[in-house]
């Protein structure tokens, strides 16, 4: 067992029985052009973790730990995307629509890969997930429990929304779960905030977080 610092207590982490969950950080929603700019944001607070998290992913990828990637996608003919989802606001491309990277949110498009200084390896388990939470309609808890896995360290986008319903489904399924505070964000700072707050609050209703820094010196 592995000591790290976290809140809102020291988190307890068993690396053999742990995996590195990296959710949504795909190019339409981190880079110019896509997705998440076409709702109105800005996308620089997104890009400032990839280097916290490409420092943990490294790391993980040395001392063998199992990589999980999820990408929020749907199927070319959208059968997977409820209008509920697709149809929500104004934005000035809505899913599925022809963008500067592509059909937006569609499997296989360029603006649905992970952005390059985190893509996947030979090995890493790549989850296509057409919800906010990566257990909804996916293999995850199989994947998961086939690899002997109870703790989750998560990372990614946005930690209001995907990461945040990702945490609260992994709790229900009995997952201890630790959230990397600059390896997570938000195009809203207060939500980012306030997101770590209500996933901590309680004793760590929901979970822990911790730093990327933090993480490392306890592995």
């Amino acid at each position: 067992m592995s000591l790290v610092t976290a809140r809102p207590f020291n988190f307890e982490l068993d690396p053999a029985h742990a995996a590195l969950l990296i959710i949504d950080m795909q190019r339409d929603f981190v880079e110019p052009g896509g997705f998440g700019e076409s709702l109105g944001n800005t996308v620089e607070p997104l890009q400032a973790i990839v280097p916290a998290i490409a420092s943990v992913l490294a790391a993980w990828r040395a001392m063998g730990g199992l990589v999980v990637h999820t990408r929020e996608s749907h199927a070319p003919d959208l059968s997977d995307c409820p209008p509920a989802k697709r149809l929500r606001g104004s934005p000035s491309l809505r899913i599925g629509d022809v963008g500067p990277m592509g059909r937006v949110l569609v499997r296989g498009e360029p603006g649905n890969q992970i952005v390059p200084a985190l893509a996947p390896v030979a090995g890493e388990v790549v989850i296509d997930k057409p919800g906010k939470g990566a257990f909804y309609a996916t293999d995850l808890q199989h994947q998961l429990q086939a690899h002997g896995i109870t703790q989750l360290v998560v990372a990614g986008v946005t930690t209001e929304v995907c990461v945040q319903s990702t945490l609260r489904e992994a709790n229900d399924r009995g997952y201890d779960c630790l959230v990397l505070e600059d390896g997570t964000a938000s195009y809203f700072p207060a939500f980012h905030a306030a997101a770590l707050a209500m996933i901590t609050a309680q004793g760590a209703i929901v979970g822990w977080s911790a730093t990327s820094t933090e993480l490392l010196a306890g592995v």
